[in-house]
């Protein structure tokens, strides 16, 4: 069985690499309530998420060629922007690799997740500057509406259940929490 799970993780890197363009269906365990479809263009270097849970549904944008994450969260109305880290995205490729095992074996379970923190109040409206630097995919995803820089931190921030899911379930989760002012 071993030697089966390394053929087909090593044809997973291989046609991660050479084909252009790929869907996956990526559910969560256990929850039948929440379902994603991620998009994956090699041409293009970015990865189109569709996370669908009532209320609770998200878009994500991973572009690599302008090195920035983008998720619309339907239940606040806005969109969030994340520069892409190397530490804490993984690359297209592995994001793929990993896809690509879940829908082969069904069993693949990555719990990484990226927490990040937004200013309440410090929105803006994405200008031709900003969709510039963000890139086509991300300014179609978000143009008119209000747009939040978010901020990595390094842990579970403390009333992490006033957070929101986003990104790619069972691969990596994008955990935005509002930054507490404090009094």
């Amino acid at each position: 069985m071993n030697g089966f799970a390394a053929i087909l993780i090593l044809l997973g890197v291989f046609w991660t690499q050479t084909s252009a363009l790929q869907t996956f269906v990526l559910n969560e365990p256990n929850n039948d309530y929440v379902t994603a479809t991620m998009t994956i263009s090699n041409e293009k270097n970015f990865a189109d998420v569709h996370v669908r849970s009532g209320l609770y549904s998200s878009d994500t944008i991973f572009d690599y060629s302008h090195g920035y994450v983008a998720t619309r969260l339907f239940s606040r109305n806005a969109c969030f922007i994340l520069k892409i880290s190397e530490a804490s995205i993984p690359e297209l490729q592995e994001i793929g690799r990993l896809a690509f095992e879940k829908k082969t074996m069904k069993k693949v379970y990555s719990p990484q997740n990226v927490w990040v923190q937004f200013q309440s109040g410090n929105s803006v409206f994405g200008n031709i500057k900003d969709w510039f630097l963000y890139g086509k995919p991300i300014e179609q995803l978000c143009k008119g509406l209000p747009l939040y820089k978010l901020v990595k931190t390094e842990q579970p921030l403390l009333n992490s259940h006033s957070c929101a899911s986003a990104g790619i379930p069972t691969i990596l989760g994008i955990n935005i929490c509002e930054k507490l002012q404090k009094s």
